[in-house]
């Protein structure tokens, strides 16, 4: 048996006919960096979105620290964020001078506790950063409030959530926000929930390129334009260089790919949705296992399960043994890793996760046969460890 964690192939031959159109065009153009299919792609994600502009870079990671640069955090400043993230959340802060400030996720929804952010908020206090994390929109109704009350910018870390939609399920959020509030954000993508959303096309993403890329969104014109200047060494006009940038360019072969898939990913949405009400269905009722919730937004990044009474480990493992993968996502918050470690007070429920996360196989055209095998496999395994 052998059931990867996430199979491309599928999806590959279904679109190759279209992907090597896009391809031989852009190779017949001769322009490889930024130019006109970049900028196609650009207005196209900027319109699927419902955002006014779109800056294509070279990944996720640039992605959040042109975001933040060109929101103007820097050295000396303060940005709320979550410990339970792939460490390019906490590093594009650091790497900009500024200084990620932890707090604490739900433990339903993973995601940012918005409960806990007005007692991390200081006079550095410039920004919050809430990660979308596995699909699932973070309760963004009272992060926006929050983030108005005093004075802060939202940079939207989408690096998992391409696709995903705001509908006011905010499953780790007890308290009660201003209707008004979440009532302009519901139906809207993520990305365009804050000042700035960041991107990631990495290939194993929701909307994944054939190598690296990223993608800059706002509704800001002047935000727009300095992302645009920092991305090419901080020149609007070459040879006139205005500030330290960087070389981060959408190259013109991924943003062809990119444009390709995009006019699938709402039918691939629904795959990746179908399979994780299919888990759900199989694993209602088992003892030891904590199901993710299915709100109307979620994309569903990745299908991850809590495995409690310490069995996590040892599952992963027997899994393994069988030819069945699964990944977990993240072994170590971003607060306890060796960069950050001793500088931080315990964030508890980040640290339980932690221990209890397991992704399971997910991709759109999954089989659901193959969905069945993975479950059947961990309800007969499980209780045995």
């Amino acid at each position: 048996m052998n059931i990867p964690i996430l199979d491309l192939k599928p999806q590959y031959q279904r679109i190759k006919a279209e992907i090597q159109q896009a391809v031989n065009g852009v190779l017949e153009s001769g322009q490889f960096i930024l130019g006109k299919t970049v900028a196609d792609f650009e207005q196209a994600a900027a319109d699927y979105l419902g955002v006014k502009y779109a800056i294509g870079v070279n990944s996720g990671t640039d992605a959040l620290m042109i975001g933040l640069r060109a929101l103007g955090i820097g050295p000396g400043d303060e940005v709320i964020t979550t410990p339970f993230s792939f460490f390019a959340t906490a590093e594009s802060i650091s790497n900009v001078g500024a200084k990620p400030v932890f707090v604490d996720v739900a433990i339903a929804d993973f995601n940012l506790d918005p409960s806990k952010i007005k007692a991390a908020i200081t006079p550095r206090t410039k920004a919050i950063m809430p990660v979308h994390l596995f699909g699932q929109p973070a309760a963004m109704a009272q992060i926006k409030a929050l983030a108005h009350d005093h004075g802060l910018k939202i940079i939207e870390d989408c690096a998992q959530s391409f696709g995903a939609v705001y509908a006011g399920d905010c499953l780790g959020c007890d308290q009660d926000c201003d209707d008004q509030v979440k009532q302009s954000l519901m139906g809207k993508y993520t990305g365009a929930l804050g000042d700035v959303g960041a991107f990631s096309f990495f290939p194993t993403k929701n909307l994944g390129a054939y190598g690296d890329g990223g993608l800059i969104t706002t509704k800001d014109e002047a935000i727009a334009d300095l992302a645009r200047c920092l991305r090419v060494h901080g020149s609007r006009q070459r040879y006139q260089n205005e500030m330290l940038g960087y070389n981060s360019r959408l190259d013109a072969l991924q943003a062809a790919i990119l444009n390709v898939k995009l006019s699938h990913l709402k039918e691939w949405s629904a795959g990746r949705r179908r399979v994780a009400q299919t888990y759900n269905d199989l694993f209602q009722g088992v003892e030891g296992i904590i199901t993710p919730t299915i709100t109307a937004g979620h994309v569903f990044h990745q299908y991850t399960l809590r495995i409690q009474d310490g069995k996590r480990d040892a599952l992963a493992k027997a899994m393994q043994g069988i030819g069945i993968s699964t990944m977990i996502y993240y072994p170590v918050p971003q607060d306890q890793l060796p960069v950050y470690r001793g500088q931080y007070a315990p964030n508890p429920i980040s640290d339980r996760l932690a221990t209890e996360v397991l992704s399971l196989p997910i991709w759109p055209e999954m089989e659901t046969e193959t969905v069945q095998t993975v479950a059947e496999k961990i309800i007969q395994v499980l209780p045995s460890l």
